[in-house]
Order: C-alpha cells, then sequence, then structure tokens
C-alpha cells in the first residue's frame, strides 16, 4: 500500500505548531457539540459523541490536544447536556458519569496515540524500505503466485534493460534463457512451496538480447495467515566476476600447458632419438631393414601420442562427452614420468578401467595435473604416490538417492599440508609453496570439480613418520547405482589416509 502523503511546510508538518493543533481539538469539540445539538438522536447520550472527538483529536493532533478535547467536551456535557442545563452545578449520580467519561476518554486518547506513533513509525519504516529497494545497484523485483511481475526498481532497469512501466505486468519467464525453458518455472514454483533459494548462479537475457550472468536470491513473500502470496527476487550482476575467473583460468591453463612443456619436449627427444638410431642401423643392415622400420614406426606413434596428450590440455570442448576416468588419469601420468623417475618415486595404481562418466576431458587433464604435479612437489626421493579410480557415490544425501559417479584419489606420503592451511587451500592466491606457486592451482581444480557437479576433499597429516596428503574427488555420472557394500569400502578408503 502507498504510504500517506503528509503535508509538509518549512518548519515541519503542516499541523505541528501547537497552537494549530490545540486549536484544531477545539475546533473538534465543537463539531461534535454540533452534531450532539442538531442531531435529535445523539441528545439521548452526549458522551458518545464527545469520546468520538477525543479519539479523533487524539489519532490526528496529539495527546496534548486530546486532553484540551476531553476538558473541552467535559465543560460542554456538564453545561448543555447534563440537568441543571446551563449550569456547572451537577448531581453526584452525573458526577460519577462525568468522571467515568474523563478517565475513558483519556484511556482512549492514550490507546489512539499509540497507535498512531505505531503506525508512523512503520510508515517511516515503509518508506526508507522503499527508498533502499529503489537506489540498491541490485536488480530487486517482486512478482505474484502466476510469475507476473509487481514491482520493479531501478537497480533492475539497468541490469535488464526493461523499464518498470514495460516490465510490471509482464512474465518472468521472459527473463530465463530461452535454452533452459523450465529454469525459471522450476525455481518460482519451489518459492511458491515456501523455500528460499540463496545465491543460485545462471544467465539471464536484457531486453536488446545480450546475456547476462547474475546471482539470485529468491524468498517467498506471505500474508498476515502465513500464505505465500508471491515472491522477492534480488539479483546480482556477475558478468565482470565471471570474465576475472574466466581470465585466470586461461592464464592457470596456459602455465600448466607451460610447466608440461619440458616435460614433453624430454619425453619427445627420447623416441625421436631412438628413430635417428633406427634409421641409421636400417641403413647400414639392409638384411633386418624391416624390424628396425618397424620398430622406428613405433617412436613416431609414441610421439604422436604425446603430441595428442598435450593437446588434451589446451583444446577446449562446449559441451561434456564420454570418458575413461582411468584412461584419463593414465594420461596425465604418462608426461610425469621423467619426473617419476628422476625422484625413484613409487607409483602404486588401484583402477577400476570400467568407470566412465560424461564431463570435459581437458579440464579434467588439468585437474588431475595439478593433484599430481603438487603431490610430485610435496614428495621426497623414494617416495610413493597412490593413484586409486573406482565406482562411488557423493558424500552428502540419504544413502537411498545419493548420486553415483567415479571416486579417484590421489595420495602421497610427502611433506603434507599444515592444519592452519587446509582450510584456506582453495582459496585464490593463497599458496604454501612460497614463490613458487601461483595460488591458482587448487582453486581452479575446485572450481573444475563443481562445474562437473562433484565434490573434493583433503586430508593431511604432517606429523614425522606420517606425514602425507590424500585428496578425494567425487565426479558424478548418470549410471545406475551402486551396492551399499562399494560405499563402505569407500569410507574404509576415506579413513586410510595418508596410510594408502
Amino acid at each position: 500500500m502507498k504510504p500517506i502523503d503528509i503535508p509538509y511546510s518549512k518548519n515541519g508538518p503542516l499541523w505541528s505548531h501547537w497552537t494549530l493543533r490545540y486549536a484544531a481539538s477545539l475546533l473538534v469539540t465543537g463539531i461534535a457539540f454540533c452534531i450532539w445539538f442538531l442531531w435529535p438522536v445523539m441528545r439521548e447520550d452526549a458522551f458518545d459523541i464527545f469520546i468520538a472527538a477525543v479519539i479523533v483529536s487524539a489519532r490526528f493532533l496529539g495527546f496534548g490536544p486530546a486532553l484540551l478535547c476531553t476538558a473541552a467536551s467535559s465543560l460542554a456535557i456538564d453545561y448543555f447536556a447534563l440537568e441543571p442545563r446551563f449550569s456547572f452545578a451537577i448531581s453526584s449520580n452525573d458526577y460519577g458519569r462525568l468522571f467515568v467519561f474523563v478517565a475513558v476518554s483519556i484511556l482512549a486518547a492514550g490507546l489512539a496515540r499509540q497507535r498512531f506513533h505505531a503506525q508512523t513509525r512503520a510508515e517511516q519504516i515503509q518508506r526508507q524500505m522503499a527508498a533502499m529497494v529503489e537506489s540498491s545497484d541490485d536488480a530487486i523485483l517482486t512478482g505474484d503466485v502466476n510469475g507476473i511481475i509487481t514491482s520493479w526498481n531501478r537497480g533492475a532497469e539497468r541490469l535488464y534493460g526493461y523499464s518498470a512501466a514495460e516490465a510490471i505486468g509482464m512474465s518472468v519467464n521472459v527473463l530465463g534463457p530461452p535454452e533452459r525453458p523450465d529454469e525459471v518455472p522450476g525455481i518460482t514454483t519451489k518459492v511458491m512451496r515456501g523455500e528460499s533459494i540463496q545465491h543460485h548462479t545462471s544467465e539471464r537475457i536484457r531486453k536488446d538480447g545480450a546475456r547476462i550472468a547474475v546471482d539470485i536470491s529468491l524468498s517467498p513473500i506471505r500474508n498476515q495467515r502465513g500464505e505465500v502470496i508471491g515472491a522477492s527476487s534480488i539479483a546480482h550482476d556477475i558478468s565482470s566476476q565471471r570474465r576475472s575467473e574466466e581470465a585466470l583460468r586461461r592464464n592457470e591453463k596456459l602455465a600448466t600447458a607451460g610447466r608440461l612443456a619440458a616435460a614433453v619436449a624430454h619425453e619427445i627427444n627420447n623416441p625421436l632419438e631412438a628413430v635417428l638410431n633406427l634409421i641409421y642401423l636400417a641403413r647400414h643392415r639392409p638384411d633386418s631393414q624391416d624390424q628396425y622400420l618397424e620398430m622406428a614406426e613405433r617412436e613416431v606413434l609414441r610421439v604422436g601420442a604425446i603430441a595428442q596428450q598435450m593437446l588434451g590440455f589446451v583444446r577446449e570442448s562446449s559441451s561434456a562427452s564420454p570418458l575413461n576416468v582411468a584412461a584419463t588419469l593414465d594420461d596425465v601420468l604418462q608426461l610425469y614420468l621423467r619426473q617419476l623417475n628422476e625422484k625413484r618415486i613409487q607409483v602404486e595404481k588401484q583402477y577400476d578401467r570400467g568407470v566412465e562418466i560424461r564431463g570435459f576431458a581437458g579440464e579434467l587433464r588439468q585437474l588431475f595435473s595439478n593433484l599430481i604435479l603438487n603431490a610430485l612437489d610435496a614428495l621426497e626421493n623414494g617416495g610413493q604416490l597412490t593413484l586409486h579410480v573406482a565406482h562411488g557415490r557423493a558424500w552428502s544425501g540419504g544413502t537411498g538417492a545419493r548420486r553415483t559417479g567415479a571416486r579417484v584419489t590421489v595420495a602421497d606420503n610427502g611433506s603434507g599440508i599444515q592444519q592452519a592451511d587446509l582450510t584456506r587451500i582453495f582459496e585464490p592466491f593463497y599458496s604454501t609453496k612460497g614463490d613458487s606457486g601461483t595460488g591458482l592451482g587448487l582453486w581452479l581444480s575446485h572450481g573444475i570439480v563443481q562445474k562437473h557437479e562433484g565434490s573434493i576433499r583433503v586430508r593431511s597429516r604432517t606429523t614425522a613418520g606420517s606425514s602425507g596428503t590424500v585428496f578425494s574427488i567425487f565426479l558424478p555420472d548418470s549410471v545406475g547405482r551402486v551396492p551399499d557394500t562399494q560405499n563402505a569400502q569407500d569410507s574404509a578408503e576415506w579413513s586410510r589416509g595418508t596410510a594408502l
């Protein structure tokens, strides 16, 4: 409801001056007297009309004018209404009635005053809230149970491009992306059931057709009976934040490719050198020429495989595709064989070769690469790296309805991570490697896991003789459920921690 506009003068409300308010209370008393005098029905009991005058004075003029109205009404009743009329002499019975009138008038004036002050405070709060909503940089809008927009602030005008006149009465579904027609109606249905939705990240379509990334929070609007009559939405533009994060991801992707370049160059040099030797032997030993050429062909194919593995880190994919988790992890591991051999690190593989999911192959390679590189940095000569791929369930949710997918574990018995650092390792620009780390690797790894709607856990120890770190990742799929025995196996694996 629109707040009542109170007329103001230069010095405040028009009736704020005490002379006007007290004079108005006498005028209200005079009007009550005229009604009593001119309306025969009211002459039977003068107290009713004068109590109404006191309430009106208290409501609109204040408590002091109401007291003046009470006094003036008492004199009018005594002089004109009570016997003997036109005299201030009254009987003991009328005196009691007049006393009750004064007490009731004061009580009614007090109650009316309290109600007036409560309404005034409510109107002030309403105006303040309206001003806050109108001046907010965020897009704030409300809709009814049918998803029809009922209010639209200036922030919404700037964000979506529609004016308030255009937007009010329009369906909120117009703002949703056309390729996801069920997203906005689905969210609206949840809110109408009384649910609140916090920080839902999505895209919305502006009036000019441009796409914007937004962070949306929605809450149900209820009436006095607690029934949901609509919904309110607050949307914050995160397009610039998305662009910054994307730039960081690309930079880290390039940095990962750069770190791999040295390993790839070394891996390629070895088969190329072997090819040269085999060609030399084929020239000088014609009798074994076919055997040498066949061996050279295998080395060339090895070079091609290494190049393909490298391309997997930089090739972009617009949609998820089926991939074998163990094969993808093994491809990444092959790129670090030289470092593993130089540090004499033992690699223990526990693969279920049949685990497949739908995902973005390049990003998952980067995820596995970051975890393996971190393990290499933490491991001393002669250390152990354990890689585990198996079917599993998500850690959260009910036991009968949890999602199934791939569980990937990367564990080492290296130096470990301090407990104070564990809570911050997924923050951007936070590194435990000093100047040698960018602080983006694990942050981006966490983002990749979230993009695949999965989850990641870390456990680490730094005690002497029992140090190491375990990263456990769950990546969901759309395959059927796994038996409960598998979930028990996953829990046992996690509890082993750095003992792997």
